[in-house]
């Protein structure tokens, strides 16, 4: 099953993806054992996520003997991006200056935060003007 255009990861699957752009697992034992640091979970719940991620496109295997490894089809700063503009285009008609003001105007946002943003901005703005 090939993943649809702008379908996002579920909560569970974003978890499973974290652990895999960690870099440190890939069997579905080791993803297992990562994911019970914080959440218990059965096994074959674990086999049964990671080939719901591989089927929508975002994870691809490699059968070693009778051990599959996963790995990452997306990068995790790809994922970040596709869920921005989709957050933009739901939430926001598609307007990122909606989008930002509504983060900005977030109280619990210190003032160090907000010029951290600022600063981003700057930043880009003097890359866009050489």
């Amino acid at each position: 099953m090939a993943r649809r255009k702008n379908e996002l990861l579920t909560e569970v699957e974003l978890e499973f993806m974290k652990v895999l752009w960690s870099g440190r697992v890939g069997t579905v034992r080791q993803i297992y054992a990562e994911l019970a640091k914080e959440t218990a979970r059965a096994y074959t719940s674990v086999a049964t996520t990671l080939k719901v991620l591989e089927g929508k496109g975002y994870v691809s295997s490699v059968k070693d003997d009778r051990t599959l490894s996963y790995k990452p089809t997306l990068s995790k700063n790809s994922y970040e991006q596709k869920s921005i503009r989709e957050m933009s285009k739901s939430l926001f008609d598609g307007t990122p200056s909606a989008l930002v003001a509504r983060l900005v105007e977030d109280e619990e946002l210190s003032d160090d935060m907000i010029a951290e943003i600022q600063n981003i901005i700057d930043q880009r703005l003097c890359r866009d003007d050489s």
